[in-house]
């Protein structure tokens, strides 16, 4: 059906989640050249849209680099600073790593001076990709594929309980029964308890 294009093409709305034109600072992006090989070592941040039928909520998430597991996440209907909070918050109350780095995009959540002021206090340094370069954020962009495409986080919710009642259980499905074939067909989970 491509080859003769016949295929039916989508046309959704989206929501921009980045919005990396603001006052704050930039910092460099310490992971380029990184070999990640352990636990805690690189958390991942990326914010993602689920649409509802009046409109758009917003998935902020928190993922280690080394074993995919989903350490932290917030659904919040806006955009603003607190949805991103709480999912670092999220992932620090059950996770205090030495050494760790935090990597995102350059969006206005992740540079805001409490969020950076959070991730001094916990002794993490603050790494961001690239203007513009979706690359430089892979595992978590490929993320949030993963969500909307096999959990089904695409679809329009009617409302934001039932959005949040299907984000919960897909990080739940996807942290403890996905296997990953970079991880040798592990979960996220099962890598995080042998580590």
């Amino acid at each position: 059906l491509g080859r003769h294009d016949l295929l039916v093409r989508r046309k959704k709305k989206y929501a921009k989640t980045t919005d990396s034109f603001h006052r704050y600072r930039i910092h460099d992006n310490l992971i380029k050249e990184l070999a990640v090989d352990r636990v805690h070592q690189v958390w991942v941040s990326d914010i993602t849209y689920i649409r509802l039928i009046g409109g758009f909520c917003y998935l902020a998430l928190v993922t280690d680099l080394y074993s995919r597991k989903i350490v932290g996440y917030d659904l919040s209907l806006s955009l603003s600073l607190d949805g991103a909070l709480r999912a670092l918050q999220m992932a620090l109350k059950t996770h205090s790593p030495e050494g760790l780095i935090h990597h995102s995009d350059r969006g206005v959540q992740y540079c805001a001076d409490d969020y950076i002021a959070l991730l001094q206090k916990n002794g993490a340094k603050i790494s961001m990709g690239e203007a513009g370069n979706p690359y430089d954020n892979a595992v978590a962009e490929r993320l949030n594929g993963i969500l909307k495409d096999e959990f089904f986080l695409d679809a329009t919710f009617v409302d934001f309980a039932q959005a949040l009642k299907a984000v919960k259980e897909a990080i739940d499905t996807y942290n403890n029964l996905r296997p990953h074939m970079s991880l040798n067909y592990r979960t996220p989970a099962e890598v995080c308890m042998a580590a």
